[in-house]
């Protein structure tokens, strides 16, 4: 197995800093952090160097907040300098796991992303009858961090790198304390409840890093199980077969790989059903013949629109900005067979400013 070594000096320069600066900014020049940051680039970019080349970089608090949407979940945002340090990491260490991961793992991943992943599973439904999807029990508070380092210790040979991943991974230790439920496995000791855990939602590290954690996985049921229709999206899973059988055998394989992550497959949430049935991936309802979003996504625009007409009738929310929603959300619905259903949604609201 190829290792690398002398990572960190990359990582460090002034050069791979200015990059990674112009990353962590896109989207959010306008931000006070941001706009702060920039005013003075060069120092603040110098100081990070010198933090970084006297290892005496240390990263900063979270701040955490929850979203409601389209599920209740607890986001954490690393100060802006801290993700200029996560940009220059993942500039270095992704490409040694890229070409690595499979073809159809689809989540923050260049040249990948969540409309692929939903025409590849179209694509490989309507050569299958039946579907299996699993959906991991909690995944980001549950990544086992000491997994997760020896993992990343297998292909990275250079200390100092190794250093810097701890920093930032035990940084985001126990912030998801609350949200995961603890799972005992076997051969766990006294010390299974307090091993540190969890990848905090929101770092561009949490997401490169759940790729390389569930990469273990992505090769199992590749390389041992044999199954090419299989693709993943984050922590969803979605394996096709002829032979219903041979799918609920790979469940319990998959079930019992898992565990040597300390990971757990969601029992309500992992089916196996013919393809005739529909499959739900993804915010869709996938059939062989066509697709449909799904009902709850379509209720959640409904009260998204009525909202929005709200803010835009007091004047707090501008026509570019309703625009730019309404826009988005139907490129979205295009992705189904949905003209019908956006026509009709939309002539629910009229949009009146009042201001």
């Amino acid at each position: 197995m190829k290792t690398y070594r002398n990572l960190y000096p990359q990582i460090c320069s002034f050069q791979n800093l200015l990059s990674a600066f112009w990353k962590a900014r896109r989207h959010k020049s306008a931000r006070p952090d941001v706009a702060a940051f920039e005013f003075d680039l060069e120092r603040n970019l110098f100081q990070l160097e010198e933090e970084l080349l006297s290892e005496t970089y240390c990263p900063s608090s979270y701040h955490n907040f929850y979203i409601y949407e389209p599920k209740k979940r607890l986001v954490s945002a690393a100060p802006f300098h801290d993700r200029v340090v996560h940009h220059a990491l993942v500039n270095v260490i992704e490409p040694i796991w890229e070409p690595r991961f499979i073809h159809d793992s689809y989540a923050c991943r260049k040249g990948k992303g969540f409309h692929r992943a939903v025409d590849r599973a179209h694509y490989l439904l309507r050569r299958h009858h039946y579907a299996l999807k699993g959906d991991i029990v909690k995944f980001f508070p549950s990544v086992d961090l000491q997994i997760l380092m020896d993992i990343l210790g297998r292909r990275i040979a250079d200390p100092a790198t190794m250093r810097l991943i701890g920093l930032i991974l035990h940084s985001g230790a126990g912030v998801l304390d609350d949200e995961y439920v603890m799972t005992w496995f076997p051969d766990d000791d006294l010390f299974g409840p307090i091993r540190p855990r969890g990848l905090p939602i929101g770092n561009l590290t949490s997401q490169f890093w759940a790729n390389v954690y569930l990469n273990e996985l992505d090769q199992f049921i590749k390389r041992e199980l044999k199954c090419g229709p299989y693709l993943r999206f984050a922590d969803d899973l979605l394996l096709f077969d002829d032979d219903k059988a041979q799918l609920w055998a790979w469940q319990g394989a998959i079930t019992q790989f898992l565990a040597r992550l300390r990971l757990s497959l969601h029992e309500k949430k992992t089916v196996v059903l013919p393809v005739t049935d529909g499959v739900d991936w993804l915010g869709f309802r996938l059939y062989p013949t066509h697709r449909r979003l799904r009902r709850e996504n379509v209720r959640r625009a409904a009260r998204r629109l009525k909202g929005q007409q709200t803010a835009y009738a007091q004047g707090e929310l501008s026509a570019g900005q309703l625009s730019h929603s309404v826009r988005s959300w139907i490129g979205h619905a295009r992705f189904a067979d949905t003209e019908a259903l956006r026509r009709r949604l939309l002539a629910q609201f009229t949009f009146v400013s009042h201001t």
